[in-house]
């Protein structure tokens, strides 16, 4: 349903570009195989949906080549939101109907591939979802729906309700907890290929200081003398060894790398390898 890879427009407002610049980002990604593009209402101070959608328009025959996914439930202090006076959750059929309606117009198409609840509403009331998901997909608004950052027990009672396609989490080497915890488990157990989220830990492999970041810098750079891949294919390559079937999320403006993340379709490490960065994550062997 998406593409093996995922573009994250999360930063598109902050890199500056017009219209024309951002159509060209899209269509090189397209080029690449990398079609379905993550966004949320919120991104950008509730501007990045519009900036893609005005892209878009240059070139509307090729919305059709493309799957656009979208987030909504968190509610932001922002001049564009006058009427939150806190930070909040919601996942009321009002809120979820109005930012879908939001999302359509700002993106310039009739419809969205997938829409996700951001973050769990502790106000969620599961029938009313489940029916306000039906009415948009009976209205050909949303063709699927899913979630994002929930536990196994946050998203059970939904899928109960109505099937789910993903749950969107946080993966890398440095944040494991999905891998042991039963995210991922419950994935494989109810069909969710899970949308991967920070898969590069928003940079921190490559800069950080901190002794797992600097650990499995080593293992990268061991695994590439081994393969000749390099270090952003090799990470992505660790997701995609998940038998859930992750979809890695990459949010980039470097079309370079997204080719590099492109080639870890073409690279399969074995098991002593994925543990290898997973040890260097972790700083210790399994138990």
């Amino acid at each position: 349903m998406l593409s093996p890879i995922v573009a994250g427009a999360w930063r598109l407002a902050e890199w500056g570009w017009t219209p024309g610049e951002r159509l060209r980002w899209i269509e090189a990604n397209a080029e690449l195989g990398i079609t379905s593009f993550d966004h949320a209402d919120i991104y950008g101070g509730y501007q990045v949906e519009a900036l893609f959608g005005e892209a878009l328009a240059l070139a509307p025959a090729l919305r059709q080549r493309l799957q656009l996914v979208s987030k909504c439930g968190i509610q932001l202090v922002s001049p564009a939101r006058p009427g939150n006076a806190i930070k909040h959750y919601d996942t009321s059929a009002r809120h979820v109907r109005a930012s879908v309606e939001a999302s359509l117009r700002a993106l310039h198409t009739d419809r969205l591939d997938l829409l996700l609840i951001h973050r769990p509403d502790a106000l969620m009331d599961f029938d009313e979802l489940a029916r306000s998901f039906e009415a948009l997909r009976s209205e050909g608004k949303v063709l699927h729906f899913g979630v994002s950052n929930f536990t196994p027990s946050q998203l059970a009672p939904l899928q109960r309700r109505i099937p789910l396609l993903t749950n969107q989490i946080e993966l890398s080497p440095l944040h494991r907890a999905p891998l042991h915890d039963g995210t991922l488990d419950q994935c494989q157990d109810l069909g969710l290929r899970p949308m991967i989220w920070s898969p590069l830990a928003g940079g921190r492999i490559f800069g950080s200081d901190a002794p797992d970041a600097q650990r499995v810098r080593q293992a990268l750079a061991e695994l590439e003398r081994e393969t000749g891949a390099g270090w952003v294919t090799l990470l992505i390559a660790w997701l995609l060894r998940h038998p859930s079937r992750p979809w890695p999320v990459i949010g980039t403006r470097r079309i370079e790398m997204a080719r590099e993340a492109m080639a870890a379709l073409r690279l399969q490490l074995d098991a002593q390898q994925w543990y290898r960065l997973w040890q260097a994550g972790a700083g210790h062997e399994v138990d």
